[in-house]
This record gives structure tokens, sequence and C-alpha cells, in this order.
């Protein structure tokens, strides 16, 4: 088994990943929030 060092892994296609996921998440939740909203004002 080879020796594991922590901090060697280049990981910065998963932190990108991530942060699209976190920015992809972040606009949904504010799409579906302003959404509710207006249809909340319309009186659906």
């Amino acid at each position: 088994m080879s020796d594991h060092k922590h901090g060697e892994m280049d990981i910065k296609v998963q932190e990108q990943t991530f942060d699209g996921f976190i920015k992809f998440m972040t606009r949904s939740t504010i799409v579906i929030i302003v959404a509710l909203v207006v249809i909340a004002i319309l009186g659906g």
C-alpha cells in the first residue's frame, strides 16, 4: 500500500465542481423564491 500524504492531491476539478454546484443552487433558490412571491402577489 502506498503512503498517503495529506495535502498532495490535486483537487482543482473538485473545487470547481463544488463552486459551480453552490452557484447553481443559490440561483435556483432565488428563482424559486421570486416565483413564489409573484404567485402570492397575483393571487394564484
